[in-house]
C-alpha cells in the first residue's frame, strides 16, 4: 500500500504553515502525539522515579516503558538501550567510559565522511597515547571503500567508527559487512546513525554494531537520543556516574545525571506512529508494523529524490556531492550540491522567499566538506527530506532553484 500522505500530514501540526520544510536531517517537525505526552507527562507525572509512592510508580513505568518502545524500535533487550540528551552528547559518555579499554598504543579509526559527533570524542584518546587514524572517502566518488579500512587496521586496532548514512552525501554505507570485517578481528563498530534513523527500519541483530546512536529529534521526537549497546559491551565499561554506581548497573552508569524524563516518555510516540503507519499498511503489531511503516515511508522518500536529482542531473551548473542514485538501497533523501561559480550560501537565500525551508553549510562535517575544498564555498547546498514532504513541495523548491542554477 501506498503511504497516507493526509494521515501522514495530519500528524504533524507545523506542516499546516506555509512552509515547505526541507531541512529535516537538522530536526524533523514533531509529531502532536509526541507534544501530547510531554504535556501529560509535566502535568500528571512529573516527580524523581525510584520512589514507592504512586505518582513516582507511575513515573518509572513510564521512563521503563521508553526503554521498551526504543528496545521494539532497535529489536534489542530494553537493558541496552542507553538515553540521553543528544547523539552528540551520548557519544562523548561512551568514549569516556571506554577509557578503560584503551591504552597507550592502541588505535581507533574514524572516517572523514562523519558528523563531528563520532570524531571528536575519540580524538580525545590521544592525548593518552592512543592512536586516531582517518579512513577517507575517495575525493571523486565520495565512496569509502572497505579495502582502504583493511589497509588501515592492525593487531592494535580496538574499534572503528562509522556514519551508516552521511549527513551530506545521503550514501547509506554498508554497515553489516563493516561489522564483520572488524569483528574478525576482534575489533569493535560504533556507528552514528542520526542521518539514517528516520528513512529505514534499525534491526539491530542484522546490522552487527556493537554500538549504535541516533537522535529522536530527527526522527519526529523530541530533543533526545538513543544508544543501543550489546549488553556485555556495555557491562565492561567504566561507570562515568557516581562512584556508589556498580560496573553492573547498565544502563544507569552510562546516564549520568539522570535522563529527560519528559523527553522519554514523549519519543514513545515516534515509535507509536512508524508501527501506526505499519498497521495501516496490513501487516501486525510489534516489529513487522514498524518494518511495514519504513517500508512505505523508503518508498515514498525514494519518489522525492528521483523527481529533485532528476531536475539536479539535466542542469550543467550542478554537481551532485555524494551519489546519483535514488535507489532505495543506495540513499537516503539528503541531498547536497554545489552550483558552479555560485557560493551555497547565495543559493539558499534565494531560495528563501518562497518559502522554503533548505540550508548551505558544513552541518557539522567539517572535515569532510573541508577535504573536499569546499569551505570557501559556504560549504555545500542541503535539501533534506522525509516522507511528510510531497511531490507538489519538491516541485516548488525546483522552480525556486531553477533561476539561480
Amino acid at each position: 500500500m501506498a503511504l497516507d500522505i493526509d494521515f501522514v500530514r495530519s500528524q504533524f501540526p507545523a506542516l499546516s504553515s506555509e512552509w515547505a520544510f526541507m531541512d529535516n536531517a537538522g530536526g524533523s517537525q514533531t509529531l502532536e502525539r509526541v507534544a501530547a505526552r510531554i504535556s501529560d507527562y509535566l502535568l500528571t507525572s512529573n516527580v524523581q522515579t525510584g520512589a514507592s509512592y504512586e505518582p513516582s510508580l507511575r513515573s518509572t513505568e513510564r521512563v521503563r516503558e521508553a526503554r521498551r518502545a526504543y528496545a521494539r524500535f532497535l529489536n534489542v533487550d530494553p537493558s541496552e538501550i542507553v538515553m540521553g540528551a543528544s547523539t552528540t552528547a551520548l557519544l562523548r559518555y561512551l568514549s569516556e567510559a571506554m577509557t578503560g579499554k584503551l591504552a597507550a598504543g592502541d588505535e581507533i579509526i574514524v572516517t572523514n565522511t562523519d558528523h563531528e559527533a563520532n570524531i571528536g570524542p575519540w580524538l580525545k584518546h590521544e592525548a593518552r597515547g592512543v592512536s586516531v587514524k582517518i579512513w577517507h572517502c575517495d575525493p571523486e566518488s565520495f565512496e569509502l571503500d572497505l579495502d582502504d579500512l583493511k589497509a588501515l587496521m592492525s593487531e592494535r586496532t580496538k574499534l572503528v567508527c562509522v556514519t551508516h548514512a552521511s549527513n551530506i552525501l545521503g550514501t547509506i554505507n554498508p554497515i553489516r559487512p563493516i561489522a564483520d570485517l572488524v569483528h574478525e578481528a576482534g575489533v569493535e563498530l560504533c556507528v552514528d546513525a542520526v542521518a539514517y534513523a528516520p528513512h529505514r527500519a534499525l534491526d539491530m541483530q542484522a546490522l552487527g554494531a556493537d554500538y549504535y546512536v541516533f537522535s529522536s529529534y530527527k526522527v519526529f521526537g523530541p530533543h533526545f537520543a538513543v544508544m543501543y549497546g550489546k549488553g556485555d559491551k556495555l557491562a565492561e565499561l567504566d561507570n562515568i556516574y557516581h562512584f556508589f554506581f556498580s560496573k553492573q548497573s547498565v544502563p544507569h552508569k552510562l546516564e549520568p545525571g539522570n535522563i529527560n524524563y519528559e523527553s522519554a516518555y514523549g519519543a514513545i510516540g515516534a515509535v507509536d506512529y512508524v508501527e501506526e503507519l505499519g498497521l495501516k499498511a496490513g501487516a501486525s503489531a510489534g516489529r513487522p508494523a514498524i518494518e511495514a511503516g519504513f517500508a512505505d515511508i523508503a518508498e515514498q522518500e525514494r519518489a522525492l529524490t528521483e523527481r529533485l536529482m532528476d531536475f539536479l542531473k539535466n542542469r550543467n551548473s550542478v554537481r551532485i556531492i555524494g551519489r546519483r542514485s535514488s535507489a532505495i538501497e543506495d540513499r537516503v533523501s539528503t541531498v547536497s550540491f554545489m552550483v558552479e561559480g555560485k557560493d551555497s550560501k547565495a543559493v539558499v537565500e534565494a531560495v528563501d522567499p518562497a518559502k522554503i525551508g533548505i540550508r548551505h553549510g558544513h552541518f557539522y562535517a567539517y572535515r569532510l566538506i573541508d577535504d573536499l575544498g569546499l569551505m570557501d564555498r559556504n560549504g555545500v547546498v542541503r535539501v533534506s527530506m522525509v516522507h511528510y514532504n510531497t511531490l507538489a513541495e519538491v516541485d516548488r523548491l525546483i522552480a525556486a532553484l531553477e533561476p539561480t542554477l
